[in-house]
């Protein structure tokens, strides 16, 4: 099967846009802990359980502050699970029930 790109089902999970919460668990250089916005995840050749990722590092506002590449234990990466969209329907004023 020449030709075929395998893929991470790991990383396929991941999008681009997802904010990732990254502690120590993730790997030793977040003795303080981080909230980054990911760009992608690279397709490098690494150790099994880690990753390379593109991502923007993220203030206190939750504005970019930097880009940056990262190495990361697949198991220590923690995704914020976003709250449910709210509608921006109004209900028409008049409407039949």
């Amino acid at each position: 099967m020449t030709g075929l790109r395998r893929r991470r089902p790991e990383a396929s999970a991941l999008r681009a846009g997802d904010v990732l919460h990254l502690t120590r668990e993730a790997s030793p250089q977040f003795a303080r802990p981080i909230w980054v916005r990911l760009i992608r995840v690279l397709d490098w050749t690494t150790y099994d359980g880690w990753w390379w990722v593109d991502v923007y590092q993220l203030g206190p506002d939750g504005n970019a502050t930097a880009r940056r590449s990262l190495f990361l234990r697949r198991s220590g990466v923690r995704v914020l699970t976003p709250p449910p969209p709210v509608s921006q329907r109004r209900p028409r004023v008049g409407a039949l029930g």
